[in-house]
């Protein structure tokens, strides 16, 4: 078996990669894709440690535009969190089927959101972003949420990457009041852009509703969150 190469499509902040480093067998290479490009520096910063021991690149655009930067680097793991939900998920997973080894793995993950979790606090917070911004979630400065047509066990069902198996996992989350801001800013329904020049008022407004509920100064999530596994058939684990 080939040392594997990462490809994380929608990497944020490089969380994914980060998370799977002290269970991947010696990396040669990660690619990290995302379209915003501060994003991008913000990941390559966060996996600083393991340049040298293996390449860490970056690319710019749209998760279905990538292509690998020579002959030789297909990845063997592909990995997409919850920015699946807004990419072309058929494009994506066809060109996952163009790059990918012949024994590659197609990881995605997810384990909703703030705004669907329910608990006192997190509904408080809802409440206090749709008095800024109306009732429906916002997706981004131009329009609203709408959930998947279909569920992405079905968008794998129907790729090349067609034998999927699904894991399910608890999870137990503390967030401080901070941290939740810094989350709020990543996210298309509450990010600054949303608020025009009332960010600065709704953030000092969420954050002493966030202290309010907070016991300790913390505030609990507990989750579920969901990964799906997907090779082309006959494909090796």
């Amino acid at each position: 078996m080939p040392d594997p190469v990462l490809l994380d499509l929608g990497t944020g902040t490089g969380q994914v990669p980060r998370a799977l480093l002290p269970v991947l067998h010696r990396p040669v290479r990660i690619d990290l894709v995302d379209v915003n490009e501060s994003m991008l520096e913000a990941a390559r910063a966060a996996l600083e440690p393991v340049r040298g021991a293996c390449t860490v690149d970056v690319f710019s655009g749209a998760a279905h535009t990538f292509a690998p930067a020579a002959p030789g680097l297909a990845p063997t793991l592909i990995t997409c969190c919850r920015s699946f939900h807004w990419m072309s998920r058929p494009e994506v997973l066809s060109m996952a089927d163009r790059v990918a080894a012949p024994h590659a793995v197609v990881e995605i993950m997810g384990g909703g959101s703030l705004w669907t979790h329910k608990a006192d606090w997190t509904a408080a917070l809802r409440e206090l972003i749709q008095t800024y911004l109306g009732e429906d979630r916002r997706a981004g400065t131009r329009s609203t949420y709408a959930g998947p047509g279909r569920s992405y066990g079905d968008d794998l069902a129907g790729s090349a990457f067609k034998q999927v198996t699904e894991h399910s996992f608890p999870v137990a989350r503390a967030w401080r009041p901070q941290d939740v801001l810094g989350y709020l800013r990543t996210t298309s329904f509450a990010r600054r852009a949303l608020f025009a020049d009332r960010h600065d008022e709704f953030e000092a407004a969420a954050l002493q509703l966030l202290q309010d509920h907070a016991r300790g100064g913390v505030l609990k999530e507990d989750a579920v969150f969901t990964v799906l596994l997907a090779r082309r058939p006959g494909g090796d684990a």
